[in-house]
């Protein structure tokens, strides 16, 4: 027989109402800041905090928007583009490697939850 189980660390993060249409809230778990975004459509995303160019949380404090169909947070400092999906940076000017975290969001009972053990590298 092989190893253990994998154990999945599931959290409550807030209440979708404590959410605002296309305005990031940031939370800590840990060490680690999250960002939430609501959009229009009610679609929750999560991804890191931390500006991969600047080094500072920002990103909660981002611009909401799209290009073409992906929605995306532009970073307040130097303006970077992500995608919110993938956490792809849509703008790679001089770090092609940037990228935010992506964490899976579930929404039970008007609660948003978060598989931190679900992390994504983008």
């Amino acid at each position: 027989m092989s190893g253990t189980a994998a154990v999945t660390t599931r959290v409550r993060a807030c209440a979708v109402s404590d959410l605002e249409v296309e305005r990031g809230r940031a939370a800590l778990f840990g060490t680690v800041q999250i960002a939430l975004f609501l959009l229009a459509d009610g679609r929750i995303h999560a991804v890191s905090n931390l500006d991969p160019y600047s080094g500072a949380h920002v990103i909660s404090r981002g611009i909401v928007g799209t290009r073409g169909e992906a929605p995306t947070v532009a970073s307040p400092l130097h303006k970077q583009v992500f995608d919110l999906r993938t956490g792809e940076c849509l703008d790679t000017q001089g770090k092609p490697d940037a990228a935010l975290q992506v964490w899976q969001v579930t929404v039970e009972d008007g609660s948003v939850f978060l598989d931190l053990d679900a992390q994504e590298q983008s």
